[in-house]
């Protein structure tokens, strides 16, 4: 479904990513782990059109979306939900979920998906006329990933999803991607918490100073000595 081969991506004198090559098949959860500043949010950024590559190619469903704007790769499919959650704050809840909407043409089904968007996520639904702003740090994150869900991905990007919240918060999260997942949506799924990403994803990548120095499926990642000392804390 993806393709990232060899993409370099410079910021001033500063080389961000070095050569990055990632694919990730339909269907899958694949989880991206690094130290802060490895290049994780810029691979993201890269993909979703925020950034642009200075080489390389990105290939979504055998497209090349290299020079593609951002609202067009959202438009194709993949959606973005960002690191540190970026909602509108001085929106109201269901504001929020209609700017994930925005681009869609099939406006006779926007309703079905709020619907879709308030089974997953109770609180949403409670606190549709609220100021996003004034969400707990959980319901934030949920927001953002419910924004979206309105615009009806293939793939959904996800940065540090956990940052911030408690463990059982951290632990609802996660079953709500694999739920995602499990109904038809792929997962690129950057984040810190090392052992829960790979205890839901298919493949992983680590990536060290904005290269990929290791891949493979989790149990590989986790037998791996220099990856548990590194990530996973043994």
């Amino acid at each position: 479904m993806l393709e990232l081969k060899d993409i370099n991506v410079n910021f001033g004198a500063v080389h961000a990513l070095k050569g990055i090559s990632i694919t990730i098949n339909d269907g899958e959860i694949v989880t991206l782990i690094g130290a802060n500043g490895a290049g994780k949010t810029t691979t993201l950024r890269t993909i979703s059109g925020i950034v642009r590559p200075k080489s390389g190619s990105i290939l979504f469903d055998g497209r090349n979306i290299n020079r593609l704007l951002a609202k067009d790769i959202v438009a194709l499919g993949i959606s973005h939900v960002p690191e540190g959650r970026r909602i509108f704050s001085n929106m109201t809840v269901m504001e929020n979920l209609e700017m994930g909407a925005y681009i869609r043409k099939d406006k006779s089904n926007i309703k079905d998906d709020f619907e879709s968007v308030f089974e997953k996520f109770p609180r949403l639904c409670e606190r549709k006329s609220q100021i996003a702003g004034t969400l707990s740090g959980g319901e934030q994150q949920m927001l953002a990933i419910g924004r979206a869900l309105m615009s009806r991905p293939k793939m959904m990007l996800l940065d540090e999803p956990s940052m911030g919240l408690s463990p059982i918060l951290v632990k609802e999260i996660f079953a709500i991607i694999k739920d995602i997942n499990k109904n038809g949506t792929t997962v690129l799924l950057v984040e810190q918490n090392a052992k829960m990403a790979l205890s839901i994803a298919n493949r992983a990548y680590v990536i060290q100073n904005g290269r990929i120095e290791i891949e493979g499926s989790p149990k590989e990642l986790m037998a791996d000595d220099n990856v548990r000392k590194a990530y996973l804390g043994s």
